[in-house]
């Protein structure tokens, strides 16, 4: 079956839980119908803050129970990142809420030139997620600049996203790399992006859905809303068997 996915670009209210929780449940109204997937930009209630202790969620807190309300309410799964105390550690943690219940992915990379590493622990393992068929594997912003950690081995997914936090000043290589993962994996790539100015930086979106030719189907860039795409089945297994590239790839064993 298709399924039609929604992302939403916004500005974030800088470290304003409340405020952003309450903005997004007002923009859910404006919302299409028939949605199966929404997907939110990274840290979506605060903005990308190196002062985590201000705006943390105790395994997942509020914004895990907003997300929780908002999945049942419009019968949807929905994803995006959020800044959660565990037992050791803070950790940027992307959460997938879907009928299947809830699942996590904590940030590989750590973005060191912003001193991300200072303040959260980074994660492990890599996931995959089944909605409705669809196998998603989600990551998170600084992990686009590395291929081997988004690496299709055997086909484990359909849909690549990225949510984001991606500034202004490199957006070109935003642009580039989203079709770079999206050829290489054959698979589609969904890029959620923010807009707007916090902590001295410029976001000027650009949220992209690029399909599993390289080709950019979706491509919002400055506007302030949701944007859509049905992803066909059809089309990308149709492709992928017409054009298998990764029946040769490379074998290898990540080493941490």
């Amino acid at each position: 079956m298709d399924l039609k996915v929604a992302g939403l670009q916004f500005d974030i209210a800088w470290e304003r839980t409340q405020i952003n929780l309450d903005y997004l449940s007002g923009k859910l109204k404006d919302l299409e119908a028939g949605v199966d997937v929404l997907i939110l930009p990274e840290m979506f209630h605060c903005g990308f803050t190196m002062a985590p202790a201000k705006v943390a969620q105790v395994d997942g807190g509020e914004v895990l129970e907003w997300m929780k309300q908002t999945a049942a309410e419009y019968d949807m799964a929905i994803m995006g990142s959020v800044v959660v105390k565990t037992k050791d550690a803070f950790v940027n943690r992307l959460y997938v809420v879907n009928e299947g219940g809830v699942s996590w992915y904590d940030k590989r990379h750590l973005f060191a030139m912003g001193g991300e590493h200072l303040h959260y622990q980074q994660g492990y393992s890599r996931l995959t997620v089944d909605i409705k068929g669809w196998r998603f594997c989600p990551l998170i912003c600084y992990d686009l600049r590395f291929p081997v950690w988004s690496r299709n081995m055997g086909r484990d997914y359909d849909v690549l996203v990225y949510v984001a936090n991606w500034p202004a000043s490199r957006q070109a290589v935003w642009e580039a790399l989203l079709p770079a993962r999206a050829i290489e994996n054959q698979s589609y790539v969904i890029g959620v992006n923010r807009v707007g100015h916090d902590d001295g930086l410029d976001y000027s979106g650009g949220s992209q859905v690029v399909d599993a030719r390289g080709k950019v189907v979706v491509n919002n860039l400055d506007e302030v809303g949701f944007f859509y795409i049905n992803l066909s089945r059809k089309e990308l297994s149709a492709f992928r068997e017409k054009f298998p590239v990764l029946k040769d790839a490379d074998n290898f064993e990540l080493l941490f």
